[in-house]
């Protein structure tokens, strides 16, 4: 089961009390203060792991809390620190407040911690109070409480690449032929549940990832079938592909529009990514008229676009190279206008 959403509550250790003590000893005429202080809270960590693919071990647990701090004790006898809890989240998990209003941190790097709930300070014991004016302090501290918030989880794929399109565009089949990604196929919209991942081999130790997220419809961004819960998935990757099935039934023209509409609606930032109009079915194309007015509408607004067959085979080499191409020409940008701002 795929879970991308999670809302769990965090709450650091609290700290522990500092000892009132005072030192008694044979032969020792003249004893004194001697508590300890109490030691510090365990914190709350979040940690990105690649081992780690959905959100799924939320769904049955929802409080986290560290282990506290243990008291002091007598003979200046500091209590022991709580130990930290080690939350391990996917790799590409964004933490947000629990409006998710403020976000807190983008675990998107593997390994890369986060302590989002800090423990409490230990108190401090009554040898810490004492002083050749004041030989016999009483005053010990108490802990303090471990910070507790609620906190969303919200996992975006790790992708280089995201499939976009209607449902039944053939998403599903191209990821499935280009890497060992085993989606589900089927004839019937929907098919697509969930997400999947694919590491497409480009040749010359070349590799990128590909997203499939279930198909999206008009109204996507309201909330309109399947595909509004995973739009954000997309918002990590480079460069979209928006496949179109001209075999359908469906104006292709009409279907490019409705689709572009969806993501300017969702996020302006997603609508702008990159795209290559890729073109479905080339097998089983019927009519070709409308191919060639669907080539001609993508050409007159200066679409990069290809046709292809999943199924055949045709055009998914030239598909996979155009591809790596497109990463490669975007990321030697990203790192030119990286280097330009230094």
């Amino acid at each position: 089961m795929f879970i991308d959403e999670a809302v769990i509550t965090v709450t650091g250790g609290g700290g522990g009390d500092g000892c009132l003590s005072f030192r008694r000893e044979k032969y020792v005429p003249r004893g004194g203060p001697d508590g300890g202080d109490g030691g510090n809270g365990g914190s709350v960590v979040l940690l990105a792991d690649s081992g780690v693919s959905t959100l799924l071990a939320f769904r049955y647990k929802s409080q986290f809390a560290a282990e506290r701090g243990r008291h002091g004790q007598g003979s200046k006898k500091a209590g022991r620190t709580g130990q930290d809890l080690v939350v391990r989240v996917p790799v590409g998990t964004l933490v947000t407040d629990g409006d998710g209003t403020l976000v807190l941190a983008d675990l998107s790097v593997a390994e890369q911690p986060f302590t989002v709930a800090r423990g409490g300070r230990g108190g401090r014991g009554n040898a810490r109070f004492a002083s050749p004016s004041r030989r016999a302090p009483t005053r010990h501290d108490p802990g303090r409480p471990g910070e507790s918030r609620t906190i969303r989880l919200e996992l975006k794929l790790l992708a280089d690449v995201g499939l976009v399109g209607f449902p039944n565009a053939g998403k599903s089949t191209l990821i499935s032929r280009i890497s060992a990604a085993r989606p589900k196929i089927a004839d019937y919209p929907f098919t697509t549940l969930e997400p999947h991942l694919g590491v497409v081999d480009a040749g010359d130790y070349r590799s990128f990832v590909v997203a499939d997220i279930p198909g999206l419809i008009e109204g996507a961004h309201h909330g309109a079938g399947l595909g509004h819960r995973f739009l954000r998935h997309l918002e990590r990757c480079e460069l979209l592909l928006h496949l179109v099935d001209l075999t359908s039934g469906q104006d292709p023209i009409g279907a490019i529009d409705a689709i572009r509409g969806e993501l300017e609606r969702y996020a302006t930032a997603l609508a702008a990514k990159p795209q290559i109009v890729v073109l479905t079915k080339a097998d089983a194309i019927q009519d070709p008229a409308a191919l060639r007015q669907t080539i001609d509408y993508v050409e007159e607004r200066r679409l990069p676009y290809l046709v292809i067959s999943a199924v055949t085979g045709e055009g998914l080499t030239v598909l996979i190279r155009e591809v790596a191409t497109a990463l490669a020409r975007l990321r030697s940008d990203t790192a030119a206008d990286a280097e330009d701002l230094r």
